[in-house]
């Protein structure tokens, strides 16, 4: 299989339980399994914690409107895992498209499985 087949498409991920895209456009995609602590995302957002007990990073919500995007962004900007590339993905629910950390720069979901 091919890279492009292999793809996961954002409007797979975590969408059972997600409020309407009206509502609340964007989204969350955290790669919990590669979080190792460095507390970057919640030094900059109001949406992430660093839990004291496990030594790892956790949103309050995956879901959030316009209102909340700034911060969000600047938290998967921060983000230091993966190499520099992060592992918090906000993505854009009405296009699919990674809007942070975005390290091609094509939009398209950075997530390493």
């Amino acid at each position: 299989m091919s890279d492009a087949e292999d793809a996961h498409t954002p409007s797979e991920i975590g969408e059972s339980d997600a409020p309407p895209v009206e509502e609340k456009p964007y989204k969350i995609i955290f790669e919990a399994n590669k979080c190792f602590g460095a507390g970057k995302c919640a030094e900059v957002s109001g949406n992430w914690d660093l839990d004291i007990d496990t030594g790892l990073a956790r949103p309050k919500t995956y879901f959030f409107g316009e209102d909340e995007l700034d911060h969000n962004v600047r938290a998967a900007e921060a983000c230091p895992a993966k190499k520099d590339q992060g592992i918090i993905h906000v993505v854009d629910r009405r296009t699919d498209e990674e809007i942070a950390p975005n390290p091609q720069g094509d939009g398209t979901l950075s997530v390493d499985w």
